[in-house]
């Protein structure tokens, strides 16, 4: 598989750019869930509206959420998490109950604009070695036919996430693009459907995961500057991944028949922390780039209209798995509460800049710290550092991370911080057998990017499961020491 395959900040005068392109759909963003603590809903929804964001996509169809998103006139893409696909797949009263629920109720209810259901997320990534293969589009076809029973067809269209693992090239070049032989003809089924439903394939792109696969993979080919050797395919001349990238989606889909199928990419972005390449420098240059790339509508040389594109993501989510990588719980443009990581101009605000979320509650000025007097060869730190760090979030201590610097005893207490703060700084979540303390002085190095949180006001919404108590954790690692 070739490169093309595997996965300065734009001054003011951009924005009219940006604004001849959005000013149909707008840019759009992920919003995902998979927070310790998450924002309420509301806070959310505002720091969309004060961003500019026009359409947003979701991973499930959380009714706090959806509902937060009523009369906001946002476009909302709602979804259908895998592990749902054999309910809705297999049983046309369990779709059509779906849609009731999380369609039909928030449209009519909640004055909720949604204008796409996404069935599944990347169910036919290599790694799920085809557990998704035969139910994907079973639940494709049953949500469609629901959505036509309860009347929302012209409105809400049906579309598959997919990832660009789903097309191959036999060399480096887009034009060679068709899709990946062992799913040929389910994707050609799928594409059909599709199209005879006036829906759209929707992708996503993401250099950074081909950087971070593939040490020889050259690093400039990942952004938009046209520093990278060029590729160049019968004439035409590509620079970047995206571009090249995307063109061979549209020469397989134009291989197949399917030339005119609308393209949405569902999510593109960069993480800044956890690996040595998710950084915030790169990822202000990746997502900054692909803003100014796409303005005002020039598209790629296959597809040169405008870009219908997903940003991933609008939020870090401290929960998400971390198998692909430490990176995953760093994909936000955005902190876990709600500031701006960086400088990024999307050409949707009066001055160019990210709008922190505002009215974010915070917990107590306080951390958890190894104490002064504790030895690093206290038999008790490494079982007491491992079990916080299974529990919570340690994926900044990594080599090349923002915290990696911290000598031993900084790594240390960011793991007991980390701990204390996701058990919402209860005493008892700081009590590592006589080598921890809390502490109301900010442990925060003073240079670098390295910084101990303190949390935010937990928020337990509608059908949102409470974490256990720092109590309870702290049994359970007393036990973890004991036996």
């Amino acid at each position: 598989m070739g490169w093309v395959l595997v996965q300065d900040r734009v001054s003011i005068g951009f924005v009219c750019l940006f604004m001849m392109l959005w000013s149909v759909g707008g840019i759009g963003v992920n919003w995902g869930t998979q927070s310790t603590h998450r924002l309420p809903p509301g806070t959310i929804v505002r720091l969309l509206r004060d961003n500019g964001f026009q359409r947003v996509k979701l991973f499930d169809a959380e009714y706090d959420t959806l509902k937060a998103l009523g009369n906001t006139g946002i476009e909302v893409m709602v979804g259908i998490p895998n592990d749902m696909l054999a309910t809705v797949g297999g049983n046309m009263k369990a779709a059509e109950k779906w849609v009731a629920k999380n369609v039909t109720q928030h449209i009519t209810s909640n004055n909720v604009n949604i204008r796409y259901v996404a069935v599944g997320n990347e169910p036919f990534l290599e790694t799920y070695n085809g557990s998704y293969l035969g139910i994907t589009f079973p639940a494709l076809r049953n949500i469609q036919a629901a959505l036509v029973k309860a009347g929302h067809n012209n409105q809400v269209k049906v579309t598959v996430p997919l990832n660009a693992d789903v097309y191959s090239s036999s060399s480096e070049l887009p034009s060679d693009g068709d899709f990946r032989a062992d799913i040929h003809e389910v994707m050609l089924t799928i594409v059909n459907f599709l199209s005879v439903s006036a829906a759209p394939f929707t992708v996503n792109i993401y250099p950074f995961i081909s950087l971070y696969a593939d040490p020889n993979f050259p690093v400039e080919y990942a952004f938009f500057d046209g520093n990278a050797s060029p590729i160049n395919d019968g004439g035409v001349s590509y620079t970047n991944m995206f571009d090249a990238n995307l063109d061979t989606l549209a020469h397989a889909l134009q291989k197949n028949g399917f030339a005119d199928l609308p393209i949405i990419v569902g999510e593109i972005g960069w993480p800044t922390d956890g690996d040595r390449n998710a950084n915030i420098e790169y990822a202000r240059r990746f997502n900054q780039g692909f803003m100014s790339h796409i303005s005002g509508g020039r598209g790629t040389p296959m597809r040169p209209g405008p870009i219908d594109a997903y940003l991933f993501s609008l939020i870090d989510e401290d929960a998400k798995s971390i198998a692909p990588g430490n990176f995953e719980r760093h994909w936000g443009i955005f902190t876990y509460d709600g500031l701006p990581k960086y400088p990024l101009n999307l050409g949707t605000t009066n001055s160019g800049a990210l709008v922190r979320a505002n009215g974010v509650q915070y917990l107590q000025k306080k951390w958890c710290v190894m104490k002064p007097s504790a030895r690093l060869d206290d038999p008790s730190i490494a079982p007491s550092v491992n079990y916080a760090c299974s529990s919570a979030d340690c994926t900044s201590l990594g080599y090349g991370s923002s915290c990696g610097n911290l000598d031993s005893r900084g790594n240390i207490s960011y793991a007991f911080n980390s701990y204390f703060q996701q058990n919402n700084q209860l005493d008892e979540a700081c009590k590592f057998p006589n080598v921890s303390m809390i502490t109301k002085t900010d442990p925060t190095p003073t240079v670098g990017n390295c910084r101990f949180n303190i949390m935010i006001q937990p928020y337990y919404g509608f059908g949102y499961a409470q974490k256990p108590s720092g109590l309870i954790s702290f049994l359970l690692l007393i036990l973890v020491l004991v036996l």
